[in-house]
């Protein structure tokens, strides 16, 4: 049985820009809407533009160090691309998830079965700090403070599954949490992705049986970059054989690469309509067509983002 907090965290906050985004804003994520009960608010520390279809790893709280060492591999590999990691901030395989999508310095997502301030479990503050920190973001459907239950963490894996393309399982016993989310994706027209284990190992029972009952098997580098690369389109770099991976490194050692504005226009192409609504919620007092005007001409003389044909700004491929 999983370990539930029975009070709310008293430790600090997670620091960032914070959004309210309910069912009519730009911002609410399309692929929220195809939920049979979709979110009516959702609570967001962070990038709200990185929640997007990406792939999502979930796996064990209770995680071997194979789990995790395959979370952090195949999230890693998947980031290189510019794919966004979704999991959900616990322990074991999500967590390791997460950083691995860090490593890369990707964009990753902590879907949390409580409010974003309800830090569950605390242990986890620094990684979710890194997540915000880095141009990903925290969400969650419940008010800033509410508590985390039992029932809670069941119904946020319906999120998890939906922000995303495709679910890779890593580890998961019998019975499994994590099954949930893999119902939910299913159930989405969405691929269910998994690592085999072994067949004496409790925490791989239920991976072995999604198997059997006809998930995607991901056995070893090359079958995960093979399925992925037919779910996702490849970043230019990778088409033209790497060509321009130096020049992309530097560009993310630019200060503006971490600004929540730039890291939105990185994310997706947006036009100035949706730039400035993002620029009220991030420039205080300032004007923010003036506050945002500043950061996009930085940005556009740091080779991160350029003005398309059509208006919009978007990432300079």
């Amino acid at each position: 049985m999983e370990d539930y907090p029975d009070k709310a965290s008293r430790g600090p906050y997670i620091e960032g820009p914070r959004f309210e985004i309910d069912m009519n804003s730009p911002l609410y994520p399309d692929s929220l809407r195809e939920l049979q009960i979709p979110p009516e608010m959702l609570y967001v520390i962070g990038n709200p533009h990185c929640l997007r279809s990406g792939l999502s790893i979930v796996g064990a709280r209770r995680a071997t160090p194979y789990g995790r060492g395959c979370a952090q591999r195949f999230a890693s590999a998947a980031a290189k691309r510019g794919i966004t990691i979704v999991s959900g901030g616990a322990k074991g395989c999500d967590s390791a998830a997460h950083k691995g999508a860090l490593a890369e310095k990707g964009c990753t997502v902590a879907v949390l079965g409580g409010g974003c301030d309800h830090i569950y479990p605390a242990e986890n503050f620094k990684l979710f700090q890194d997540i915000v920190n880095s141009g990903g973001a925290i969400v969650s459907e419940h008010p800033w403070s509410f508590p985390a239950k039992p029932y809670t963490f069941r119904a946020r894996n319906r999120i998890i599954a939906a922000l995303s393309k495709a679910t890779l399982i890593v580890e998961a016993g019998l019975p499994s949490g994590t099954f949930s989310t893999a119902d939910e994706a299913l159930q989405l027209g969405k691929e269910v992705l998994v690592v085999p284990g072994s067949i004496t190992a409790p925490n791989s029972r239920g991976a072995n049986r999604l198997l059997y009952q006809g998930a995607i098997p991901i056995v070893d580098d090359e079958s995960f970059e093979e399925i992925i690369g037919s779910m996702y389109p490849r970043p230019l770099e990778d088409t033209l054989g790497g060509l321009f991976q130096l020049e992309r490194e530097e560009r993310k050692s630019s200060p503006l690469y971490g600004d929540p504005l730039i890291r939105a226009v990185i994310s997706e192409p947006l036009d100035t309509e949706a730039i400035y609504a993002l620029a009220a919620q991030l420039c205080g007092d300032e004007n923010p067509s003036a506050w945002a005007a500043v950061r996009l001409e930085e940005a556009q003389d740091a080779g991160l983002i350029s003005r398309y044909p059509d208006g919009t700004y978007g990432p300079l491929l």
